[in-house]
């Protein structure tokens, strides 16, 4: 096992939104890909999760990459620019710049980065002809970082399952539990390490709703959760802004 340690940095998507445990805090795909690394690994195995949901990609650098590299891991998830896309001021050219600069900044460590191209969600989405490439010029710059750098890629992007709505949680935003877990599996595939096949199983896309009753739904969903995300951006606050990260310690884990 060529892992001792492991340290997860990103926003909402590596923080594990949505797929509670119990006490109502996050699991997700990074707990599920450490839970399988600890059994390889043996007790000492250590696990940090910086993620906080809301994160913009300055924020992340600024917050989380520091922490990671003084934490000197043998392997690094780094997520980010997700909800950048999402912001008037997106600029792709510097996103670009920056994150190319970040992640050889994290490979010179001698660690095994790990990067993602993000899956196809616009179609769930308002503002579908802004957003989609958008989401393009990222996944582009990312893979483009991943090859010049020796970085593993996971190409979710590729997988046309996450156009399953099931993959996604009510607000259409986060995965859902299923999605996690497709997401574990394919990161521990890139990895080498055998994935529990029940995570990649997709249930059947839902048939399509009829319209009037599809409209209906898009109201209550725009009610509950893209009114609140406006009122956000409005008001400069951030999800995350009272959150701190899950798994702050690179300690041994247990899930």
């Amino acid at each position: 096992m060529r892992w001792r340690s492991y340290v997860a940095v990103g926003d909402s998507f590596t923080e594990g939104m949505d797929d509670p445990y119990p006490d109502g805090t996050f699991r997700g795909w990074a707990d599920l890909v450490a839970t399988r690394l600890a059994v390889e690994a043996g007790p000492d195995f250590g696990y940090a999760n910086l993620a906080i949901r809301g994160r913009l990609f300055p924020a992340v650098v600024a917050e989380q990459v520091p922490v990671v590299l003084d934490m000197k891991p043998d392997l690094i998830s780094f997520a980010a620019g997700g909800n950048d896309v999402l912001r008037r001021s997106f600029d792709p050219v510097t996103l670009a710049s920056r994150f190319d600069a970040v992640i050889g900044e994290l490979r010179a460590t001698g660690a095994d980065v790990l990067l993602f191209r993000f899956a196809d969600l616009t179609a769930h989405l308002p503002g579908q002809r802004l957003m989609a490439p958008r989401v393009q010029l990222v996944n582009r710059a990312v893979g483009e970082t991943a090859q010049r750098h020796g970085a593993m890629l996971v190409d979710l992007y590729a997988d046309d399952e996450f156009r399953n709505p099931l993959m996604w949680s009510v607000d259409r935003l986060h995965l859902s539990e299923i999605g996690h877990r497709r997401v574990a599996a394919h990161v521990l595939t890139a990895l080498g390490v055998d994935a529990d096949e029940d995570w990649l199983l997709v249930p059947p896309a839902p048939a399509p709703t009829p319209w009037l009753a599809a409209r209906r739904a898009d109201l209550r969903w725009a009610g509950q959760h893209l009114a609140p995300w406006i009122r956000r951006r409005l008001t400069g606050r951030s999800s995350g802004d009272t959150v701190t990260a899950k798994r702050p310690l690179l300690a041994p884990f247990t899930d």
